[in-house]
């Protein structure tokens, strides 16, 4: 009989449980899912704080209220690379792709959860004479959260951090970056429907449904400025078809020239990409049986947790828009008991038998946490 790590704990019998040695291991499990992410890594010594960023003269922060008007300037620049409206599911993602690769834009956006604050972003982008492109990322609320991105390098800028810099084509934010430079690679997992013509922050626009291959995974609904091809929203929904997020445009302003904000940029003084270590890829003893969908492993390692100094071994899985983290220990140097924890979009399943201790956390259902959790084999098995 093949050794299944946890062949008799069925999600039936799992518990909600909130003790202080689930809020310690959801502390080390959710610092980052993002294939494209940008975290500042554990050797950063060396880098010292840009002399000058930016010059002293600089824009006032957008507020942006939940029931404010919204507003999208620059009509006379709307038309953008094709005025044109494309006829299949493939034409408006590529009109988005290309207005969000070639156009100058300055947009703000707010992103929204239920019982939950919303949180306000400024997005600029620009393409100067030689071709280059510029992006910036702007946190409004709060200390904020600066990226900026230089060709492909990304540099971060955080309250009370050194600021870094690292090698990256995309900044990465709420808009998943597959999903506006790549999304052609997202058919593997989900099926993109037309729907048909909204109206959303007064422009008319084109909705797109976006929808799991198997049921796996929750769905969303994407609309697109007619015009442009421009992102104007995204909805993320349950499986029953509640929104569990949304993500919407407030204000936008397209340009012939890119933001003078970029002209204030002193590119000079950004922190250098730092080099990291290449990864050690050292064999792991087990494997997952069962992903969703278009679902692939992108990255696999040994850490050490800071929290408890436990070795575990670590595995990412992605489908472009949805990652999902792996942890596996062995059930004797296991700390807590068995898990669940469901909060918004997130997801955190521990499960335990005699021989592993197994985490599952990302932005997916219970369900499909669960059956990923209950596939891991041993390598060596007789059917490996």
């Amino acid at each position: 009989m093949n050794n299944v790590f946890f062949l008799n704990v069925p999600a039936l019998k799992l518990v909600r449980v909130f003790s202080p040695v689930a809020i310690t291991l959801a502390g080390f499990t959710c610092l980052s899912f993002s294939l494209f992410a940008q975290t500042l890594p554990a050797n950063t010594t060396g880098v010292d704080k840009p002399d000058e960023i930016i010059s002293a003269e600089s824009e006032a922060p957008v507020t942006v209220m939940p029931d404010s008007p919204t507003s999208i300037t620059g009509e006379e620049h709307a038309q953008g690379p094709s005025s044109s409206k494309p006829d299949s599911v493939l034409g408006w993602l590529e009109k988005m792709t290309n207005a969000t690769r070639t156009l100058n834009f300055k947009v703000a956006f707010v992103v929204s959860r239920l019982n939950q604050e919303t949180v306000p972003y400024l997005w600029r982008h620009g393409v100067l004479e030689d071709g280059a492109s510029l992006e910036q990322l702007n946190l409004q609320n709060g200390p904020g959260r600066e990226l900026i991105r230089v060709g492909d390098v990304v540099s971060i800028f955080e309250p009370d951090a050194t600021p870094y810099s690292l090698r990256s084509k995309y900044i990465n934010g709420p808009i998943p970056s597959e999903l506006l430079y790549e999304p052609a690679s997202l058919t593997r997992g989900y099926e993109f429907v037309l729907v048909g013509r909204a109206r959303v922050a007064g422009r008319p626009a084109q909705q797109l449904r976006i929808v799991s291959r198997d049921n796996t995974r929750f769905s969303y609904q994407l609309w697109l400025d007619e015009a442009t091809g421009m992102f104007l929203k995204l909805n993320t929904l349950d499986l029953q078809g509640n929104i569990l997020e949304q993500i919407q445009v407030t204000a936008m302003d397209i340009t012939d020239a890119p933001s003078a904000y970029f002209s204030r940029v002193n590119i000079s003084s950004l922190p250098r990409p730092l080099a990291l270590p290449p990864s050690t890829n050292q064999p792991h003893s087990w494997k997952v049986e069962y992903l969703p969908s278009g679902m692939f492993e992108v990255k696999h390692d040994i850490r050490r947790l800071a929290l408890t100094g436990q070795v575990v071994e670590y595995k990412m899985f992605t489908d472009g828009l949805v990652d999902v983290s792996v942890y596996v220990q062995s059930a004797k140097e296991a700390v807590g008991s068995d898990l669940v924890l469901r909060h918004e979009l997130n997801t955190f399943l521990t499960l335990t038998d005699g021989k592993a201790q197994v985490t599952v956390v990302g932005e997916i259902p219970l369900k499909t946490a669960n059956a990923i959790a209950t596939s891991l084999r041993l390598k060596g098995d007789t059917n490996d």
